[in-house]
């Protein structure tokens, strides 16, 4: 249950109920008038009862039930003691309600230990060697003399025996308490100090007791003002939540605090024996007895810890081997299992072990969409299910956050039918929370002899299967490829180049050129598209379609993306400043989907428009539409703010993907950008024509830009004109060029009207 935060004032008035009990003490202590004193026993008593029945109700303590017994308890200790001294010669009256506030008590401490998980069987051990040692001293030093008092009626007798008794149990429930926490927060140091001054306090009447008295002086009072004071202290205090819940070790260790208790209860027995032991031999019988009981439970303490550290070390080394949330092998595991099977095939055999491994696909979509307790729901329900259909016998784990891995031993044909089965397990949809989910899986098989060294066999089993997978996942969803060594060369290609493009980003290899956006009608360029471009020293010009999706697959597509509009911005504010481009003239740059998840992306392209000096109207951003129909609610926060910042948002490459009228309504966009391949088809194809006219309607419907990519002929540029279109990109215009090439090809002032002459 979650609770709000206590107000200041809440935090504090522990700390000013702890200072008025203990100057309401002090007052007490001095016994100026007696009704000063049963005014300052009063405000303590009534102050304590308030606190253990309001304050854990309002911080949300748990289990309330338990600290309304401790508030009627507080109250009837409150009247037993007022009542006292007034009935010095009717103590049975004061007993009346004293007695049942240790019921009351042990009612408190009993709920409390339930809410904390109950009490385990060391603690109990403990408690009672404890409980025994306490309870003998107190019935040989001070119920059975209390007991021997002539002249005093039987009831009164028994009950100044109980008391001690009353006290024993109480410690040992306080004791136990202590064994279900790690740490000692103010509110359980409170709680056991108080308990502590009850029993100190019960002690000193006992010895009065002993006396044959029930009541000498307002001193004796005193420890249970101080508990009183405590048991308020610990209701009031904000830890007093966590009572409720335990903190324990997973092994109760024989720590200092353990034995501070328990070597003086093993060491009661022998000195009762010698204190009391001579005075009859009912006494030393007594004594033998609990000496033999606390013996025997030191011992059977002893076999309890031994097996608790076994227990423990059984549990940690299968946390070790076994994936926590689904229950499967882990890598750990699995890798020790493929080694284990690569040693049961002799080379003869013509058997092999397949390894498959399995990814999610959209599986980030779906802790994205629905939050990652619906991811875990989903990875459990997936485990589930191939658990429930591989054959018996085949090898299940859990490898990665969204990964699954099997391994089996058999010949091609049974391998190949496993993998139809982990393929029909992605046939239906999965159903999570009430959420139908419909996801399918991308699988890595590699496959091994049994004649090789099997700790390096199982670790290249696991890599081609990895590799495997990736290349699978690159051929699209849903896909099972077959590792093969030609894999290799292309991951080893795949590694080289993110070094190399991390070099380039280092050493300033990349270069931005800049392709012209031309307004059909006039042939004048309106704006450009700032492209990056890798020249590397050794093997020359990288394709961007080659060295983009290495960046985004290593990470390094911000630190790109970065990198391209500093350059492009600089360049814009350049040309803004010495004419070469106007006013109206805008610099479109490419963003990422990645880069558009990253909530501080608008204050960033704000601060570098701040840094350049270039509005925010001069600059597009284009982008792809999978970001719609991908982009959770951080990218459509992102687009919304980028769009209020005052740049226009393009949609690049629009009509290859999902072209879903809906996005370009949902999503502040400004513009498109119509693919290339419908316009290659122009004045050839029509139903390129259609496309092209029917895109053209709808951007004029919500009031869209519009620009064609790919433009390489008269006759496209004609055809595009004549459906509408008022802007184009392509190769007709020429390529991209250096910044310095374009000021000289297409800068303000070639266009610029001669002056009068």
């Amino acid at each position: 249950m979650l609770t709000a935060a206590p107000s200041t004032r809440g935090r504090r008035w522990w700390k000013l109920f702890g200072i008025a009990g203990v100057l309401a003490t002090a007052l007490y202590t001095l016994n100026l008038a007696e009704p000063v004193s049963v005014a300052c026993f009063a405000a303590i008593g009534a102050g304590t009862v308030w606190a253990c029945f309001s304050a854990p109700r309002r911080l949300g303590a748990e289990p309330r039930a338990a600290w309304l017994f401790m508030a009627a308890a507080a109250l009837l200790f409150l009247v037993g003691v007022v009542v006292r001294p007034l009935v010095v010669g009717r103590p049975l009256i004061a007993d009346a309600f004293t007695v049942p506030g240790y019921v009351l008590i042990g009612t408190f401490f009993t709920m409390l230990l339930r809410s904390r998980g109950g009490i385990a069987r060391h603690s109990v051990l403990d408690g009672l060697m404890v409980c025994l040692a306490g309870g003998l001293a107190g019935a040989l030093l001070l119920a059975a003399p209390a007991a021997a008092i002539a002249d005093r009626p039987a009831i009164e007798s028994v009950l100044a025996g109980l008391y001690p008794l009353f006290d024993v149990v109480l410690l040992a429930l306080g004791i136990n308490l202590t064994f279900t926490a790690r740490t000692w927060p103010v509110s359980l140091t409170a709680l056991l100090g108080g308990m502590a001054l009850m029993v100190a306090g019960d002690v000193a009447y006992g010895i009065i007791g002993v006396e044959g008295k029930t009541y000498t002086s307002p001193l004796l009072d005193v420890p249970f003002l101080l508990a009183y004071v405590l048991l308020g202290v610990s209701a009031l205090h904000p830890s007093v939540v966590g009572l409720g819940r335990a903190t324990r070790h997973p092994v109760q260790a024989w720590s200092w605090r353990r034995m501070t208790l328990l070597v003086p209860a093993v060491s009661t027995p022998f000195v009762l024996l010698v204190l009391v032991g001579g005075d009859s031999p009912e006494y030393r019988a007594l004594i033998g007895a609990c000496g033999l009981a606390i013996v025997a439970l030191l011992l059977l303490r002893a076999v309890s810890a031994v097996q608790a550290q076994v227990a423990a070390q059984l549990h940690s080394e299968h946390q070790a081997m076994h994936d926590p949330l689904t229950g499967l092998p882990n890598r750990r595991m699995i890798s020790h299992e493929i080694e284990r099977l690569l040693g049961t095939v002799p080379p003869p055999d013509t058997r092999r072990i397949w390894v498959c491994l399995l990814d999610l696909d959209g599986f980030k979509w779906v802790n994205d969409s629905w939050g990652h307790d619906t991811g875990d729901q989903l990875v459990i329900e997936v485990a589930a299910r191939l658990r429930a259909a591989i054959p018996a016998g085949t090898m299940l784990a859990r490898v990665g956050g969204d990964e699954f891995l099997v391994a089996y031993l058999g010949d091609e044909q049974g391998a190949l039918r496993l993998v139809d089965v982990i393929q029909g397990c992605f046939a239906g949809s999965l159903r999570v929370r009430d959420t139908e989910v419909v996801i399918s899986a991308s699988i890595g098989i590699a496959h091994a002899p049994g004649d090789d060294t099997p700790e390096v066999t199982a670790q290249a089993l696991l890599r081609d299967a990895d590799t495997a997978m990736y290349r699978s996942k690159a051929e699209g969803p849903g896909r099972a490829t077959i590792f093969d060594t030609s894999m290799h060369d292309r991951v080893r290609e795949r590694i080289e180049l993110e070094g190399a493009l991390r070099t380039a980003l280092v050493e300033g290899q990349l270069s931005v050129v800049y392709q012209p956006i031309v307004r059909l009608e006039t042939g004048r360029p309106i704006g450009a598209e700032a492209l990056v471009r890798w020249n590397h020293p050794q093997r020359g010009p990288i394709p961007p379609m080659t060295f983009i999706p290495v960046a985004e697959d290593a990470g390094l597509i911000g630190t790109l993306g970065t990198w391209v509009r500093n350059e492009a911005l600089s360049q814009l504010a350049t040309w803004r400043a010495d004419g070469t481009v106007g006013p109206d003239f805008y610099l479109s740059i490419n963003v990422s989907p990645r880069q558009l998840s990253n909530a501080e992306l608008p204050l960033i392209v704000a601060g570098e428009l701040l840094q350049h000096g270039v509005p925010a109207a001069a600059v597009a951003l284009e982008m792809t539409e999978s970001v719609m129909a991908d982009g959770g609610s951080v990218t459509a926060r992102v687009l919304y703010e980028l769009r209020e910042l005052g740049l226009k948002l393009l949609v690049d490459d629009f009509g290859t993907g999902f072209s879903a009228l809906g996005y370009l309504r949902r999503f502040p966009v400004t513009g498109v950008k119509i693919d290339r391949s419908f316009v290659s088809g122009l004045g050839e194809s029509g139903e390129d024509e259609e496309i092209v006219r029917a895109v053209v309607a709808m951007s004029r419907a919500l009031g869209l830009s519009i620009v064609a990519e790919g433009v390489e002929t008269r006759i496209q540029r004609d055809a595009l004109a004549a459906v509408g279109v008022t802007q184009g990109q392509g190769w007709l215009w020429g390529p991209g060029v250096g910044a310095g090439d374009f000021a000289t090809h297409w800068g303000a002032r070639r266009y610029a009207p001669a002056p009068p002459g």
